[in-house]
């Protein structure tokens, strides 16, 4: 694979560093990675899609790598409505006719959100690791699931907080270990990767996105008209692709069943049979080549 270009570009509110592939490609496909993860995560992915012929850009969310806030004084949120907004408006500086939106955890979360936002944005949309329709604090949550996100409930507690600002990294090596089975990440990529979790905000980002989630922080005002248009939750007309793996242990995948009542275009859900949390990472060419004909075929 051809090693990419980094560049940065301009929104209302940061300066994104993205990685990019195939700038000469006709279409784009734009790819959004999650929490506690980075740009890279996508790499096994990449070259399918230039093979395709697509150009291919990985940005760094708010408070990840290069990515910087403009303003000191701009509230470092990590609402997700934020993340969403961040997407449209980094589609619209780069001035992409309609690219394909691709994210997993967060990023999934984003492009989403994007998507009821914008439903003209983007020619299709898959999400990785993350049902639709699990972002607000009135859902209901089975015992599983509530178990699952025990981290969220630490991280609002002042201990917890003590504890994200004293280890970082290893709270984020924590996440790695417990959501996919045993063994399966190396331990160097994981150190190449927490590489962008030195990023200044990262941990502010982190500790707002849990706490604003379940309502023990507030929002930043900027977003609010947002987050009231996406109440109730938009139907998304985007041709749709879910991937979930089925050991996910922190997102179990019938967290993602059941959803196609909230898509009114071309829909399809696949679930990989021994894959935790990680799909791109762990089940490389299998979610290569179903992004692939997904791209193709609708």
């Amino acid at each position: 694979m051809a090693e990419p270009v980094t560049r940065s570009l301009r929104t209302s509110r940061l300066e994104i560093e993205t990685l990019e592939w195939h700038p000469q490609g006709e279409r784009a496909v734009v790819l959004v990675h999650g929490w506690p993860d980075a740009p890279r995560t996508w790499f096994a992915i990449v070259p399918a899609l230039v093979r395709a012929g697509y150009r291919v850009l990985a940005p760094a969310l708010r408070g990840y790598g290069g990515t910087r806030f403009l303003d000191p004084a701009t509230p470092r949120s990590g609402e997700l409505t934020a993340l969403g907004r961040d997407l449209i408006e980094f589609v619209e500086a780069l001035q992409l006719d309609r690219p394909a939106l691709v994210g997993h955890d967060w990023g999934a979360r984003a492009v989403a959100i994007a998507a009821g936002l914008e439903p003209g944005l983007a020619s299709h949309l898959a999400m990785l690791a993350v049902g639709y329709g699990t972002n607000h604090a009135s859902q209901a949550l089975s015992f599983e699931q509530a178990h699952a996100y025990w981290y969220h409930w630490f991280m609002a507690t002042p201990l917890g907080e003590k504890t994200v600002r004293a280890d970082p990294i290893g709270f984020a090596r924590t996440m790695w270990q417990l959501w996919s089975p045993p063994g399966w990440y190396d331990e160097a990529e994981f150190a190449a990767t927490a590489q962008a979790f030195a990023n200044p905000d990262w941990i502010e980002i982190t500790l707002h996105c849990y706490r604003e989630r379940w309502g023990h922080a507030e929002g930043d005002p900027h977003y609010a008209a947002d987050a009231a248009a996406l109440t109730p939750l938009p139907v998304i007309a985007t041709p749709m692709l879910v991937i979930h793996g089925a050991v996910d242990a922190v997102n179990p995948p019938a967290s993602s069943a059941g959803k196609e009542a909230w898509f009114s275009g071309p829909y399809r859900r696949i679930v990989l049979d021994g894959v935790g949390h990680f799909p791109q990472r762990e089940a490389q060419q299998a979610v290569a080549d179903a992004l692939r004909d997904f791209l193709a075929s609708t």
